[in-house]
C-alpha cells in the first residue's frame, strides 16, 4: 500500500512563539513535514525558493515585506499552497482574491488546522503542468475582475472562511455591526461592513432595498403591497423584506417591471 508523500510545510511568522505553536500542531498532524520556517518575508521567498515547499502559513502583519508582498512575489510553475494565519479577520476578502486556498484566525485550533491541511492536500495539483494553467488562469481573472464586479465574497460560518458565489447569495443584511450573507442553505457572517459591500458589488445584480438590507434581484419572487406606504418583498428562499414605496419603485426600476 503506497502513501502519499508527506505535505512539506513553511511557517511564516515575525513573532518566535507563534512559529513555535504552529510548529507543534503541525508536527502532531501525519503526513505534514514542517521543513523550514521564516521571520519575514524576504526570508520566506529565500526559504521558498530553496525548500520548494508545498504548503506555505503565511502571516500577514511582518517587517519589511508583508504577507500580501510574498503573495505577489511568487511566480513560476512551484507556487505553493499558501494559507494566510492572522489575527485579523478584515484582510479575508484580499486573500482569497490574491490566491489564498484557507484564512486562519490567530489562535489557530487544532482541528481548524487540520480541516486546513486536509483541504490542501486534496486540491494540490498533479504537477507543474497544472499550476502554470493555475497561474495563467489566475492572471486571466485579475484582469476581468479589475473591469466587473466580484463575481464571489468571502462569508464567515464558525471558524471556516468559505468562497461565495455572488449568484447563490440571496442578501446581505445589516444587525447593528455584523453584516449576514443568506443563501439557500446557511448564514454565513461578512467580513466587511454593507456599505463597502455595495460599493463593491455596483453595477451587480444587487440592490439595496432597506438601509439594512441588500438583496440580489435575481432571486426576488414577488412584491406585494402592504399598505399604501409599505409593500412585501419576498425572495425565491421565502425570505420577506418589508420595504417602502419608494423603494419598491426603484427596485421595480432595477427590475425593468
Amino acid at each position: 500500500m503506497s502513501f502519499p508523500p508527506p505535505l512539506r510545510t513553511l511557517i511564516v511568522d515575525d513573532e518566535p512563539i507563534a512559529r513555535r505553536i504552529l510548529r507543534e500542531e503541525l508536527e502532531s498532524i501525519p503526513g505534514v513535514d514542517v521543513a523550514g520556517e521564516a521571520e519575514d518575508g524576504r526570508q520566506a521567498l529565500e526559504q521558498i525558493r530553496r525548500l520548494e515547499p508545498d504548503l506555505v502559513l503565511l502571516d500577514l502583519q511582518m517587517p519589511g515585506l508583508d504577507g500580501f508582498g510574498v503573495i505577489g512575489a511568487l511566480t513560476g510553475p512551484a507556487v505553493p499552497s499558501i494559507v494566510v494565519v492572522t489575527a485579523y479577520d478584515q484582510h479575508a476578502i484580499r486573500a482569497f482574491e490574491e490566491g489564498a486556498a484557507d484564512y486562519l484566525l490567530k489562535p489557530v485550533g487544532r482541528e481548524r488546522l487540520v480541516r486546513c491541511v486536509e483541504r490542501v492536500r486534496s486540491r494540490r495539483g498533479p504537477g507543474p503542468a497544472a499550476a502554470e494553467a493555475l497561474a495563467r488562469l489566475q492572471t486571466a481573472a485579475a484582469h476581468a475582475a479589475a473591469a466587473a464586479p466580484p463575481r464571489r465574497i468571502v462569508g464567515k460560518l464558525g471558524e471556516e472562511y468559505h468562497l461565495l458565489d455572488l449568484a447563490d447569495v440571496f442578501a446581505f443584511q445589516a444587525d447593528g455591526d455584523t453584516v449576514w450573507i443568506s443563501t439557500r442553505k446557511n448564514r454565513f457572517r461578512a467580513t466587511q461592513p454593507l456599505k463597502v459591500i455595495q460599493e463593491k458589488l455596483a453595477g451587480s445584480t444587487f440592490g439595496r432595498i432597506h438601509r439594512n438590507a441588500l438583496v440580489n434581484l435575481a432571486h426576488v419572487a414577488k412584491m406585494a403591497p402592504l399598505s399604501s406606504k409599505r409593500w412585501l418583498l419576498t425572495l425565491d428562499n421565502q425570505q420577506e423584506f418589508i420595504v417602502s414605496k419608494r423603494q419598491v419603485a426603484e427596485v421595480q426600476k432595477l427590475l425593468n417591471w
